[in-house]
């Protein structure tokens, strides 16, 4: 599979528009997010204390704290960064598997971490805290790296050397402050994660992955003339889109002339009405 920034998904339509702003999965959940940040300055300073996930508070009843703490965490710098990560990454793999699946897997995400941390909770009496979406961020952010991980970022650096170092910085600091239970907690959830995005119709790469990817499911062909010449449209644009983002993962967006450009959005604003 090569490194493709826009693919075309048959499911890539959002779930609903307000004027120009289209209500993906990942948009709702970033409206959420900001949302969550109005009621925390509102109702600050109890608010991120009473929702997010602490283990040790479920078996008092508050259980609640399970589904709040991605929307637990105040407004700050790193908050502001995680909700536009989120939104940029998160918003890039919804484009290549569809709305529904995306639906899923944040939703996989979410559980994969609720889970992780409660379990080593109770094996090992941990005091680990979820609070906010920067951890949901860190995955799916991950995730496209696991993608797509010859891309490249910043000062041309590979995707997977970005990540590599983004990883790394996670573990050596839970090793410095001796957060064992975090650690295990994080390994846990990254092979739960990965089980969901291959779930998900990622990660098709990665064969040792435990779990099957998803197949799309297949239309009926149509077979009227109209239709015919709509289907040999759609994979000449399809097939020059392809050469496209070929180039820029060779030899970076750079590459690409004023012309290039615009025939780009033209064909990706095409295959989206298609």
């Amino acid at each position: 599979m090569s490194d493709r920034f826009w693919p075309v998904h048959s499911d890539q339509e959002p779930w609903f528009r307000i004027g120009r702003l289209e209500m993906t999965t990942t948009n709702l959940v970033v409206t959420a997010t900001v949302v969550s940040w109005l009621l925390w300055a509102i109702f600050y300073p109890w608010y991120s204390a009473v929702l997010a996930f602490a283990p040790g508070e479920l078996a008092g009843g508050q259980v609640w704290r399970v589904v709040t703490w991605p929307f637990s965490a105040g407004l700050s710098l790193w908050s502001i960064l995680d909700a536009v990560m989120l939104w940029y990454f998160g918003n890039m793999i919804e484009q290549l598997i569809g709305r529904r699946r995306m639906a899923w897997l944040l939703v996989g995400v979410w559980a994969s971490l609720t889970v992780a941390y409660a379990v080593v909770a109770l094996l090992f009496s941990g005091s680990g805290v979820l609070s906010g979406i920067g951890t949901i961020q860190l995955l799916v952010l991950l995730l496209w790296i696991a993608e797509y991980p010859t891309a490249r970022f910043f000062f041309n650096i590979p995707a997977w050397v970005f990540g590599a170092v983004i990883l790394g910085l996670q573990v050596l600091s839970m090793l410095a402050f001796r957060m064992w239970d975090s650690l295990l907690a994080l390994v846990f959830a990254l092979v739960l994660v990965a089980v969901a995005g291959r779930r998900a119709g990622l990660l098709a790469e990665y064969p040792w992955i435990p779990g099957r990817p998803r197949e799309p499911r297949q239309r009926a062909p149509r077979t009227s003339r109209g239709d015919q010449r709509a289907h040999s449209r759609h994979a000449s644009d399809r097939a020059r889109l392809d050469e496209l983002l070929d180039q820029i993962n060779d030899q970076g967006i750079g590459s690409l002339t004023d012309a290039q450009r615009k025939e780009l959005l033209k064909l990706r604003e095409r295959l989206r009405r298609n």
